[in-house]
């Protein structure tokens, strides 16, 4: 009874959802939805949505196997999104993390957008005035990402047409048979044409190194150019005659080919661009080949057309042969013969009449200069490629000539050849100076910080390097390679140069070179306590140790010379090389305290002779400026004088004059009465 009144309590949940669990599926609809629009944490809202599933996974009854289905999903679902905004969080955390040693090398700018990409939330308002700003002045940097891309896009249309207008021309059954397909394309590469005409009056140009943003300049600048004339002229509609004739004459669409410049543009920039030119260069020119090909495959087959299908051996034979008759063969017969004619490396059927042989006449012509073109760019191409090695194997050949000349011994011969392997097994063999020259020394020490990041980091004494020294000294590093057994420097040698390990591991041994004391690796320096001129040392400016390469060694060597002059104009760095040789020394038992104190006087001494000779230097400076303004005033007062004096000269010639004109009057005045009596 009591297992019969439960299968009659059950029997109604099994045909309708009861309250609660239709209230659940409510619920977990509405929280997919809400998901959507959340922030969640990475560990507490993925444990809780877990936990709330278990619970779901309880509290369901039994029997409620309709909506079983639809709660699981509803739960993978928000899963699905808590992993994906976790995801998203932690990406973005990583990208806003910049690399400190590289953000305090290109300076502040990096800080403050930095500092601004955590205000976003604020500023959103402000965003969205800019976004609708940027708009309003949408101009496009042809030096940008997006510009490529955009050329990209125009440069299928106008590929697109330059294959197929032709081939469509000429081939009327590729015409009418494909006829809705070819409408569609014509048109949507149309309004492709007229949106790049579009984005050219939008296209910015740098005008005293600084991108133009005003757009009566960029439509002026684009206006009088010979480029907007032709895409003018490659949108006009002149497929309108299709009222008239027809749908079937693709060669009204013809002016469509004069937009090609915008093709050459994205093949200059792609080859600029590619990591990989003279793989592009062969494969730009294998294109170009292939389309003369195609149209004169197009050409010739019009031409036959125009003669007659079989009416003499040159032309195309009858396409009433069925085994012509059908447009594959059609084409790919125009190819082949048009293939061996070009590259003249086939017998083709001599032509007949008068335009026949005018025609295979410029196609040989083309096919000479076609032939003369692959030869000459395909033979720069790969001697290009193989520069460098043929290069570094000059050098190879001249080094073992001059071993076998001067009669060096075999294990040197061996050793010298395997540096050279070791150089260019690894691609060291470049001279990166030399590749680099021509760049400014901002973009060459940027490159070389990029390339050698990861050592540089390592480096103590670049930690806490001020940007500017950082760079100088970046650009005065050289490398240099050690063979396995090679002393980098033996102790009591006088030191001339510092170094860093870039790559290798390095032993600091004893007289006998078997002994190790320690092992350097990568990132470590040595050698800068001979070169400091340390007073109170007593190695003086020798070396205190010998240090051997284990293996090959990639090394970067700084010079004396280049070192002083970098840290002449940056004292503490100078400071701190000093104060960590003075650390070196001591531990050491190499510094003689009584000289190292007695050079602090002395320095004492001449820092307050060069702060005498400084403020000297102040003064004179100032009495200078104040003889400078001494002179300044008494010329402009000699000038005032000037003025007044001539002044002064004018008034007394108008008084003069004014008072004889006075006296001839009276004169005159008193003749006349005399005159009249």
């Amino acid at each position: 009874m009591m297992a019969k009144s439960n299968g009659l309590h059950s029997s109604p949940a099994n045909c309708h959802p009861c309250p609660s669990a239709q209230a659940q599926v409510e619920g977990d609809a509405e929280g997919t939805g809400l998901s959507t629009r959340r922030t969640f944490s990475t560990q507490d809202d993925t444990s809780s949505e877990l936990q709330r599933g278990a619970s779901l996974d309880g509290g369901e009854h039994p029997s409620a196997s309709t909506f079983q289905g639809r709660r699981a999903l509803a739960r993978i679902v928000r899963l699905v999104l808590v992993l994906r905004d976790w995801a998203s969080k932690s990406l973005h955390e990583e990208q806003q993390r910049p690399d400190p040693f590289l953000e305090r090398f290109q300076g502040p700018e990096l800080q403050t957008v930095a500092a601004g990409a955590g205000n976003d939330l604020e500023d959103e308002e402000t965003e969205e005035e800019n976004k609708k700003k940027k708009w309003q002045i949408f101009v496009v940097d042809p030096a940008g990402d997006w510009y490529y891309r955009w050329l990209a896009v125009i440069a299928v249309p106008v590929f697109y047409n330059w294959c197929f207008l032709i081939a469509r021309a000429c081939f009327s059954d590729l015409q009418k048979t494909y006829v809705i397909l070819w409408l569609v394309l014509d048109y949507v590469s149309d309004s492709i044409y007229i949106g790049d005409i579009v984005i050219c009056l939008r296209t910015g140009f740098l005008e005293q190194g600084l991108l133009v943003k005003d757009l009566k300049k960029l439509r002026d600048n684009y206006i009088h150019t010979l480029q907007f004339k032709l895409d003018v002229l490659s949108i006009l509609p002149t497929d309108l005659a299709y009222f008239t004739i027809g749908l079937h004459c693709p060669e009204l669409r013809f002016n469509r080919l004069l937009h090609f410049s915008r093709m050459f543009e994205f093949f200059d920039r792609t080859e600029t661009r590619t990591s990989h030119p003279n793989i592009f260069r062969i494969s730009n020119l294998v294109l170009y080949i292939l389309v003369i090909i195609h149209w004169n495959a197009c050409i010739y087959y019009a031409i036959s057309k125009a003669i007659g299908f079989g009416e003499d051996t040159w032309v195309y034979p009858n396409v009433t042969d069925p085994e012509y008759g059908y447009l594959i063969r059609e084409y790919v017969y125009c190819l082949y013969w048009s293939t061996l004619t070009l590259t003249t490396i086939g017998e083709t059927p001599p032509p007949v009449r008068d335009e026949e042989y005018l025609f295979v006449i410029f196609d040989f012509l083309i096919g000479v200069l076609i032939f003369a073109t692959i030869v000459g760019n395909v033979g720069s191409m790969i001697s290009n490629m193989n520069a460098t090695r043929a290069e570094f194997q000059a050098k190879i050949d001249a080094i073992k000539h001059y071993m076998q000349f001067r009669k060096v011994s075999k294990d040197m011969e061996t050793k010298v050849i395997k540096w050279f392997d070791y150089l260019w097994t690894n691609k060291k063999a470049v001279d990166e100076q030399e590749v680099l020259k021509n760049l400014p020394d901002k973009l060459r020490a940027e490159i070389a910080i990029n390339v050698h990041l990861e050592t540089l980091k390592k480096v103590r004494i670049f930690q806490d390097c001020e940007a500017g020294l950082l760079v100088e000294l970046v650009l005065k590093l050289r490398p240099q390679v050690f063979s396995p057994g090679d002393y980098i420097c033996r102790k009591g040698d006088i030191g001339k140069e510092m170094y860093i390990i870039k790559e290798g591991k390095l032993a600091v041994v004893a007289d006998d070179g078997m002994t190790q004391y320690a092992l350097l690796t990568a990132g470590g320096c040595f050698g800068e306590i001979s070169i400091l001129n340390i007073k109170g040392s007593k190695m003086g400016n020798r070396r205190t140790a010998n240090i051997r390469s284990l293996g090959y060694s990639d090394l970067f060597c700084l010079s004396k010379e280049d070192l002083m002059e970098a840290v002449t104009e940056y004292p503490d760095a100078k400071k701190v090389l000093e104060e960590r040789g003075r650390e070196i020394l001591i531990k050491e038992g190499l510094l003689d305290e009584s000289t190292a104190e007695a050079s602090t006087e002395g320095k004492s001494v001449e820092e307050k002779l060069d702060r005498l000779a400084l403020n000297l230097d102040t003064l004179h400076t100032r009495f200078g400026r104040l003889l400078t303004e001494y002179n300044d005033a008494q010329m402009k007062l000699k000038q005032r004088i000037t003025v007044l004096e001539s002044k002064i000269r004018q008034q007394d010639l108008e008084d003069f004059f004014s008072d004889s004109s006075d006296s001839l009057l009276e004169d005159e005045e008193k003749a006349l009465p005399d005159g009249t009596q």
